[in-house]
């Protein structure tokens, strides 16, 4: 048998037992192709995420020195909503077709498609949050610097809310009243990140160092990446058992 078709069958043995990689990759395309074909919900996310931010220049006035002051939180305020309002769609759809217990029997480790989803729905909605951040950031006279750091620090907490999400939503399938109890599971969980996320572009803003607020929510992100997959997968199952 020559090599490619040994390196064929291991492959196919491999995928047959089931892994991370696999598993990963196979939920994030699945639900990236799904967004695509049904790109409503990624819309409604960067419209409101738009709106939001863009409305309160109107509502306050157009002062210069009060919107650089309330810039950075109103649009990691508008983000943080925006991300929220795309939790539900993550698991519920799946649940109630039957394709979460079709995960859950597959022989890829819960892990791997969980932490798949989350990436996807990342992509489809912290992602776009992040780039058009400095578009919005300009309606309040934001510096060049601080636009900058107001999307490094979206780009690094976007996914810990995805990831603080996407464990709330699992703990919440099938549950009654399953959006007010993942509003109320979901949003306290987002106030760290919403607190050291505006504060590394206000502290840009005011001439201090960003680095102590973008280090404690890289540690975040950290912390989510090892532990919450686990509990999202772990969730999961129960949910669906």
């Amino acid at each position: 048998m020559s090599g490619e078709a040994l390196g064929a069958t291991a492959a196919r043995r491999e995928q047959a037992r089931g892994s991370f990689a696999g598993g990963f990759s196979w939920a994030m395309a699945r639900d990236l192709r799904l967004a695509w074909r049904h790109p409503d919900e990624a819309v409604l996310t960067v419209a409101f995420f738009a709106l939001v931010a863009s409305l309160f220049p109107l509502g306050i006035g157009a002062e210069p020195q009060l919107l650089v002051r309330i810039g950075p939180g109103v649009i990691w305020v508008a983000a943080l909503l925006a991300a929220f309002l795309a939790l539900p769609g993550l698991f519920a759809a799946d649940y109630v077709d039957g394709s979460l217990e079709q995960m859950t029997l597959s022989p890829h480790p819960a892990l791997g498609w969980a932490a798949g989803k989350i990436a996807a729905h990342w992509i489809v909605s912290g992602l776009p949050l992040t780039l058009l951040s400095p578009l919005i950031g300009l309606q309040y006279g934001l510096a060049p610097d601080t636009l900058a750091i107001q999307a490094l620090s979206l780009l690094v907490g976007t996914p810990v809310l995805s990831l603080l999400g996407g464990a709330c939503a699992a703990l919440a399938l099938g549950a009654r009243g399953g959006g007010m109890l993942l509003a109320l599971l979901a949003l306290p969980l987002f106030v760290p990140v919403l607190i050291f996320g505006a504060g590394a572009a206000e502290a840009q803003a005011t001439g201090l160092s960003p680095a102590p607020h973008l280090s404690l929510l890289a540690a975040g992100l950290i912390a989510a990446l090892v532990g919450l997959p686990w509990a999202v997968g772990a969730a999961v199952k129960i949910a669906v058992d």
